[in-house]
């Protein structure tokens, strides 16, 4: 899915953890924010799944945050921010099957009786046997 360039900014902030003294000068971190409102291709059944799979990174005014810092240099971060985006509508775009309750048959509830009766033989076989004291 072709998502348009409207839905989408990016912002270069700096990443935190160790670095040295490059960490305070160089915006590496790449936060993408994608805005649900501004895709109107997108179908509400995506937007809905969407919305779900989003959890935490959803704001209240329906935009997708994705923070990216895992690598050194700003390319990296914005490759992997764009790429965990389109895993998550990639995700959102598969319909969840619809699960039927369904009964045992006759058959397989017999096997489980036969089952239990047979592994409480067992277990009644391995008390003491009497008149061996």
């Amino acid at each position: 899915m072709h998502i348009p360039d409207a839905a989408i900014e990016l912002r270069f902030i700096r990443s935190g953890g160790p670095g040295g003294q490059n960490v305070n000068k160089v915006a590496s971190a790449v936060q993408l924010r994608c805005d649900l409102k501004a895709w109107p291709a997108l179908p509400e059944r995506v937007r809905a799944r969407l919305r779900v799979l989003a959890g935490r990174r959803l704001t209240d005014d329906d935009v997708i945050v994705i923070s990216a810092q895992r690598f050194r240099t700003q390319e990296h971060n914005k490759r992997d921010a764009f790429e965990r985006l389109e895993t998550l509508v990639t995700e959102a775009r598969i319909e969840p099957k619809i699960r039927r309750a369904t009964k045992p048959t006759r058959a397989s509830k017999e096997r489980r009786l036969e089952g239990k009766q047979q592994r409480s033989q067992v277990k009644a076989a391995r008390g003491r046997i009497k008149g061996e004291d």
